[in-house]
């Protein structure tokens, strides 16, 4: 039985000159942080106990990453700048920094003219609510999820509000790892 329900209709991708791609770690309960931004529950695993995520090929197929405030924020606590040689692009209506290996887009639309405009061919989106926005607008192509064995029961959600429309995925690969790991390609 056919049904033209809109709540059942993936979003129609946007025209772009880049393509998008997610890779990242949530719980098994699907969080990617605990409610106060906290990942020592993903980050305790060892790079040697999880093995090869693929991380470095994937950022190596990247030019562009493209971010929320929180996750930039986040990243400034690391004591390391981890994408250098990368244009790095920050959504959010309030941060203000003079941070140079940055641009800040104040809006969705503003963020993807900037990307287009600089000539991004291969972006990164990161932060739970820059991965939401992306799907909701039909912007993502593959999204890789790695599960950590670990169940937290609350904290930031990878996944959220998708304005009534469900998004379909089509299985592309997935793997065990160490440590109890998983990790799950899908494309859009």
């Amino acid at each position: 039985m056919s049904s033209s329900n809109s709540s059942t209709q993936t979003p129609a991708p946007r025209e772009r000159a880049f393509r998008t791609a997610v890779t990242i770690g949530v719980s098994l309960d699907g969080f990617i942080a605990r409610t106060d931004g906290d990942i020592e529950w993903l980050t305790s695993y060892s790079p040697e106990e999880v093995g090869d995520t693929g991380y470095t090929e994937f950022m190596a197929g990247i030019d562009t990453l493209a971010m929320g405030r929180a996750t930039y924020e986040k990243v400034l606590t690391f004591g390391f700048w981890p994408y250098e040689g990368k244009r790095v692009a920050v959504l959010s209506t309030t941060l203000v920094t003079d941070d140079e290996r940055i641009t800040v887009y104040r809006s969705f639309d503003e963020l993807l003219a900037g990307l287009t405009a600089a000539g991004a061919k291969s972006v990164y989106a990161d932060g739970g609510k820059v991965v939401q926005t992306f799907l909701r607008e039909g912007l993502l192509d593959e999204l890789t999820i790695t599960t950590a064995p670990v169940l937290l029961g609350t904290g930031i959600p990878l996944f959220g509000e998708l304005a009534g429309q469900d998004v379909k995925l089509t299985l592309a690969s997935t793997k065990p790892l160490g440590a109890g790991f998983t990790q799950a390609t899908y494309t859009l």
